[in-house]
């Protein structure tokens, strides 16, 4: 009885790789495997795996599911980001993230994933961010700001 509890639950525990070429973003319509380094997965019990270009629009997805017609328990959701220097997949919800860095993701500001805190603190100092945040400490209002701000920049481009 308690094998066939933990099959569901496991069938979404490892990370997608490699990541199919035409897959795309449900947030930004970007091909994500255009950009390896910065891939980041949702695995919802019951859902499709969803891949992302960046942190920043999984994170966007995970607040609003519905905006991007997700579904599924973001609570309980795997999440798989890549370490930004050893590049290997890590749990999304035990990264470290270095937020206003002068490091730009596929979509300009971006969350940079840290497996370790010493790696995190020394890219910090590195490439000027502004702070560290685990998982839960990250909000929606800052994903919000951080996309509006690149829409910005964007729409200043096509002037």
């Amino acid at each position: 009885m308690l094998f066939c509890l933990l099959v569901p639950l496991a069938l979404n525990a490892a990370p997608v790789d490699p990541v199919d070429p035409d897959e795309r973003c449900p947030v930004c319509g970007m091909k994500v495997a255009k950009y390896p380094s910065w891939i980041a997965q949702l695995h919802a019990v019951g859902e499709p795996v969803v891949m992302f270009d960046g942190v920043k629009d999984m994170m966007a997805y995970y607040f609003y599911p519905k905006k991007y017609d997700g579904g599924g328990d973001m609570a309980a959701a795997d999440i798989w980001v890549k370490d930004y220097y050893s590049l290997q997949w890590i749990d999304g919800r035990k990264a470290l993230y270095v937020v206003g860095s002068d490091v730009l993701g596929p979509m300009g500001d971006e969350l940079i994933p840290f497996e370790k805190r010493d790696a995190a603190d020394n890219f910090m100092k590195d490439h000027q961010g502004k702070t560290i945040l685990a998982f839960d400490d990250i909000e929606a209002e800052m994903i919000m700001a951080m996309k509006k701000k690149h829409m910005m920049k964007m729409k200043k481009k096509k002037k």
